[in-house]
């Protein structure tokens, strides 16, 4: 596989040796068990796959690259290369700007934009009307197309179902970045409805079967189908594609129960279900996968508490974060500046959106063991600060040198 020049900052004297370790004695990614840190008084489990895919160290390794080669030139970013507040802020302070926020509202005004920028196209892509703007500008945006190969992949399955006269069923959250480029691109070939859970799915499919009138179809998916969208004729035939940071169980839970609705509907047998449903299967992020499967491997260990790091708005660790949390305490975290002290650690609550103050959230008990993960845009060197941060809390430990002999 290609590799990638990244920073040394981003980085890790405890989890980069780690990875490499457990790569190098399982190169067929076969073992999901965590890797244990047993530091005596407190345990550490750290899951088989986290941070930096391949997709986010391509992203970075463009974007500095773009810095690099370009000294005195402007240079902007579309909106967030990824959702990690630390690789943001750091290019940011190399002077990159956004020309748009996360929600693709305007920072920088179009005609600020000149042919002597540079612009960088984050890792989730973006729409094909951004696209047609930046060459109206004269900008080539495709010098620095960090586009994640895995969300083009998407676009390229889309396009092809697309051609074949299928409706592109979009599994994901409408308002993140590479969903909008999803959609964008899908309908390009295709018509195209956005979906976010196997809720909405399960009320397309009273409009698949025509149980539900086709007039009510255009209040219940709002801003979520393409333009001349007609329920009666574009939902005969299908296929579900995602955005790959979406949990990957669920893309194939809804996939699998559309296909079951079409199959019950038109009676087909299994030789026939493709006239109506197309198989869509191999759109889903191996890295996205990854992750989530050594989450569910780590989380058939016992723990005191999970501490789950990346960017608040970063829809993979978001999904790591709600796994966890059926089972263990969670706590959802930036950076190791959330950890105030022994007591104190503050966190990001998912269902209300906003970070909160936890009290007395370390254990009393003795080995206290803490799950640690992150998500795929976030660096080795925040998840060491973390495992340090916490490790210093707890009187006795061994160093860290007698812990890390055999990586």
């Amino acid at each position: 596989m290609k590799t990638f020049n990244i920073p040394d900052f981003y980085r890790s004297r405890i989890i980069t040796p780690i990875k490499d370790f457990r790569r190098k004695n399982d190169k067929l990614k076969r073992d999901y068990s965590p890797t244990l840190l047993d530091f005596g008084p407190v345990q550490f489990l750290i899951a088989r796959h986290f941070g930096f895919c391949y997709g986010v160290e391509n992203a970075i390794d463009i974007a500095y690259k773009a810095i690099a080669e370009n000294p005195g030139r402007r240079i902007f970013l579309l909106s967030e290369m990824i959702h990690n507040p630390d690789v943001n802020r750091d290019l940011t302070d190399r002077g990159v700007r956004f020309i748009m926020d996360t929600k693709g509202n305007q920072l920088i005004p179009w005609p600020e934009i000149t042919r002597e920028d540079i612009v960088i196209v984050p890792a989730f892509g973006t729409t094909v009307e951004n696209q047609k703007k930046l060459a109206e500008l004269g900008v080539d945006s495709l010098i620095y197309d960090t586009t994640c190969p895995f969300v083009e992949k998407v676009w390229n399955r889309a396009a092809q179902i697309g051609e074949k006269d299928y409706t592109i069923i979009v599994h994901g959250k409408p308002n993140h970045e590479e969903t909008r480029a999803t959609f964008s691109h899908s309908k390009e070939n295709a018509p195209t409805l956005v979906i976010e859970n196997i809720g909405q799915a399960e009320l397309l499919a009273q409009y698949i079967t025509h149980e539900l009138p086709g007039s009510r179809f255009f209040s219940d998916f709002e801003g979520r189908y393409s333009d001349g969208f007609n329920p009666a004729k574009d939902l005969q035939r299908i296929g579900v594609v995602n955005q790959t940071t979406m949990l990957a169980s669920d893309t194939q839970g809804i996939a699998d129960y559309l296909k079951n609705v079409m199959v019950r509907h038109y009676n087909l047998r299994p030789e026939q279900v493709e006239d109506r449903f197309a198989n869509t299967r191999d759109t889903l992020c191996y890295a996205t996968n990854d992750n989530q499967d050594a989450t569910y491997a780590l989380l058939t260990h016992s723990a005191d508490l999970v501490v789950v790091a990346g960017g608040y708005n970063s829809s993979n660790t978001s999904h790591l974060v709600e796994l966890c949390e059926e089972k263990f305490p969670t706590y959802f975290i930036e950076s190791v500046n959330k950890i105030l002290d022994k007591q104190l650690i503050r966190h990001f609550n998912l269902h209300t959106k906003e970070e909160v103050v936890t009290e007395n959230y370390l254990p009393g008990n003795t080995p206290a063991r803490i799950m640690l993960t992150c998500g795929a845009s976030c660096p080795d060197a925040v998840v060491e600060a973390i495992l340090m941060r916490l490790l210093s809390f707890f009187d006795g430990a061994k160093p860290i040198e007698e812990v890390m002999k055999e990586f």
